[in-house]
């Protein structure tokens, strides 16, 4: 698969180093332009390589978005039409400022933002080292990690629950953007919360 990342900080490279480990293709991006992004792309071999963010969303047949939320209006929308995009932003007030997201999970207001996307929110709750160093593909799914995910698109969770499957973790879905997507959110019970299938869908059930 041609997997589009947008954001080259922790989120964004960890995610692309599994990605190419499981067989993928990977456009990186970030801000700065390709440039900026030739030595990281060297040392992530020949199945990566390094883009502006409009060729990014245009590779990709699903592009993660790992930028600050504080940037979402700088996303290409016309690009990103018609794409899985994968959600991993997550919203600090100190760093991003206020937005006001109407009652809304920011999930919800990206996709908003996003028309005619399949916004997926995913590996936003998770640490980039756990991220990077316990991933387990290959063993049983009740033995590994979760990764949350939540969308509104059938289709696009499946296809986003598959890669989470191949880099070695367990997909638990969280519900809808407007539920599942708050629940994965700072602060909730599964944010920063290590923890197998089991366990997560025992924290789920007391939501």
């Amino acid at each position: 698969m041609k997997i589009g990342i947008i954001g080259s900080g922790y989120i964004g490279e960890t995610a692309a180093r599994l990605f190419i480990k499981a067989g993928h293709e990977v456009a990186l991006s970030n801000s700065r332009g390709p440039e900026s992004l030739k030595d990281k792309v060297r040392e992530l071999g020949p199945q990566a390589r390094a883009t502006s963010v409009e060729d990014a969303a245009a590779f990709g047949e699903v592009v993660l978005v790992a930028v600050p939320l504080k940037a979402y209006e700088q996303l290409p929308r016309a690009q990103l039409s018609g794409k899985i995009v994968i959600d991993a932003m997550n919203y600090y007030p100190q760093r991003d400022g206020e937005i006001d997201f109407q009652g809304k999970s920011t999930s919800e207001f990206v996709a908003r933002h996003l028309p005619g996307t399949r916004v997926v929110k995913a590996f936003n709750t998770m640490w980039f080292k756990t991220l990077g160093q316990d991933c387990k593909p290959g063993t049983p799914l009740e033995e590994r990690l979760v990764l949350f995910l939540a969308g509104d698109d059938a289709g696009a969770k499946q296809t986003v629950s598959q890669l989470i499957e191949q880099i070695g973790f367990a997909p638990v879905d969280t519900g809808s953007l407007a539920v599942g997507g708050k629940r994965q959110q700072p602060g909730s019970a599964v944010y920063n919360r290590p923890m197998r299938p089991a366990q997560a869908r025992e924290v789920l059930a007391t939501l």
